[in-house]
């Protein structure tokens, strides 16, 4: 299992995750946004959706702040994904707990994500590869739903994940270009 991070404020950290998500990329990958608007520290998932179906992301994206895929629908949302798109490659985006010295961070992962893992819920893992945004501490016992997460955090998780992986397909769609010119010399 491989992983990469970056802290939300790194300049270049985009870029970084870029390159190491390009490699995950192609005609038959999908993306499955996870959370709900209700709750802000949950929310990141769908706004990461929301903003990539403003900006035209060329791939299949799932869970939006009005379509959203949380626990309650996952399952189902899930095996329509699975059915409209067989065989298909999954990157899976949801928000995290973790150590306190961690809030803030991006990781890519390329093992699927375990929705609702930090609440103690257990539902279906989803993804190939995984993207998570650490929200909040994992430190203490005080339920996710009463944390004061900003949502100005949220935000900002949510567009660097959303330019990361425009400039992943960017530079996936290079990368297929460059090797047709090769394979026409």
């Amino acid at each position: 299992m491989s992983k990469i991070k970056t802290h939300y404020k790194e300049p270049l950290g985009y870029y970084n995750l870029a390159h190491f998500i390009k490699d995950h990329l192609d005609d038959n990958t999908i993306i499955v946004c996870i959370g709900t608007d209700r709750c802000i520290g949950d929310c990141l998932g769908p706004l990461v959706g929301t903003y990539l179906k403003e900006k035209f992301f060329p791939l299949p994206v799932y869970g939006t702040i009005s379509e959203p895929i949380h626990a309650l629908n996952l399952e189902a949302r899930l095996a329509e994904i699975k059915l409209a798109h067989p065989n298909c490659k999954i990157i899976g985006i949801d928000a995290c707990l973790g150590p306190f010295s961690s809030i803030g961070e991006i990781q890519v992962r390329n093992y699927p994500i375990n929705p609702g893992k930090g609440v103690g819920k257990i539902l279906p893992p989803v993804g190939d590869i995984s993207i998570i945004g650490i929200v909040d501490s994992s430190d203490d016992d005080e339920p996710f739903t009463t944390r004061n997460i900003r949502l100005n955090l949220i935000v900002q998780l949510s567009k660097v994940i959303t330019h990361s992986l425009m400039h992943a397909y960017y530079l996936s769609f290079q990368r297929k270009e460059v090797s047709a010119i090769e394979e026409a010399k």
